[in-house]
């Protein structure tokens, strides 16, 4: 019942976010405002609000977060490995290594850890907490390593790379909420109550209007779904990052629960954002979209055994 209780409510409202898109019910229009709500309002207070909180206990995930630094370094390597054997032409292979690497963290791997018991870890901070200690840096993490992979197939390194790479960077709403959410916690400022309700609010609607969104991009993207490659970097993302992950976390010495949470959000499908940066990259757009489409279907499963383990 665990792997149900956990799963289904967040996999249900990506299907619900598919149906209303394809029924017209919820025009295009609409869930794309809405997903530019989430992505630009919504994530961000929740990300801030719950970092000015927890930041103060965040050595008790400094482990869980090196782990998933280490393990999304190795699945890079892995993927472009992977790319070289499949013969990935060379413009496409920022796209194909980044469908192997950036996982939907905020609106796919925080819904299903607030779905789990918020069980308290062994450093004292509560597992919800520390999903979220992760996830902020983690989202910064794959925000530059995504732009570095995709400028690596149309550049060489280079100064040519640094103002699109900069550009991207100071528009990510995201990880200007982490840099001030830490810095705010470290100043040891408070908010005033009433504006941490309100930011509380907004966070409260992310999840489940970001998941909305996620099944109505699905059917945006979906139209390429295909190719030996884009099966590749999806199988990549959900299956070789969790295993890369476990062996690691093994190696460094995880908790259980830790290692647990840390696999789940490795093998979380590949982010949607990850479609529309490729694109402004210049990246292969049948590849960016097609490990995106496979990938929420083969994290099901592999989610689904993650937990019931």
């Amino acid at each position: 019942m665990l792997v149900i209780n956990t799963l289904a409510p967040v996999f249900l409202l990506i299907g619900i976010g598919v149906l209303l898109q394809r029924s017209g019910f919820a025009t295009p229009g609409f869930l794309r405002e809405a997903n530019r709500l989430t992505y630009y309002l919504g994530l961000p207070a929740l990300l801030f609000t719950e970092l000015t909180r927890t930041f103060h206990h965040a050595d008790g995930a400094k482990l869980m977060l090196g782990t998933m630094a280490g393990a999304t370094l190795l699945v890079i390597a892995v993927a472009y490995l992977g790319a070289w054997l499949l013969r990935v032409p060379g413009q496409a292979m920022g796209t194909f290594v980044q469908g192997a690497f950036r996982g939907n963290l905020a609106f796919v791997g925080l819904p299903v850890m607030y779905a789990m018991p918020d069980t308290q870890l062994v450093g004292g901070l509560s597992a919800r907490a520390a999903a979220v200690v992760v996830v902020g840096p983690m989202m910064v993490a794959y925000n530059f390593l995504g732009i570095v992979v995709l400028l690596l197939s149309q550049h060489r390194l280079g100064w040519a790379m640094v103002r699109p790479f900069l550009r991207q960077l100071l528009t990510t709403p995201p990880l200007l909420a982490t840099i001030a959410g830490i810095g705010f916690a470290a100043a040891g400022w408070r908010l005033p109550s009433a504006i941490d309700q309100t930011f509380t609010a907004l966070g409260d609607m992310a999840l489940p209007l970001g998941l909305l969104g996620v099944g109505g991009s699905l059917v945006a993207v979906e139209r390429h779904a295909g190719g030996r490659a884009a099966w590749a970097a999806a199988l990549g993302k959900t299956v070789v990052s969790p295993v890369i992950g476990f062996l690691l976390g093994r190696a460094l010495g995880l908790e259980a629960v830790e290692l647990k949470m840390v696999m789940i959000l490795l093998a979380t499908p590949t982010a949607i954002i990850s479609y529309a940066v490729a694109l402004e990259l210049k990246g292969d757009e049948a590849i960016a979209s097609g490990s995106i489409v496979l990938s929420v279907l083969t994290s099901i499963v592999t989610m689904a055994l993650i937990i019931a383990w």
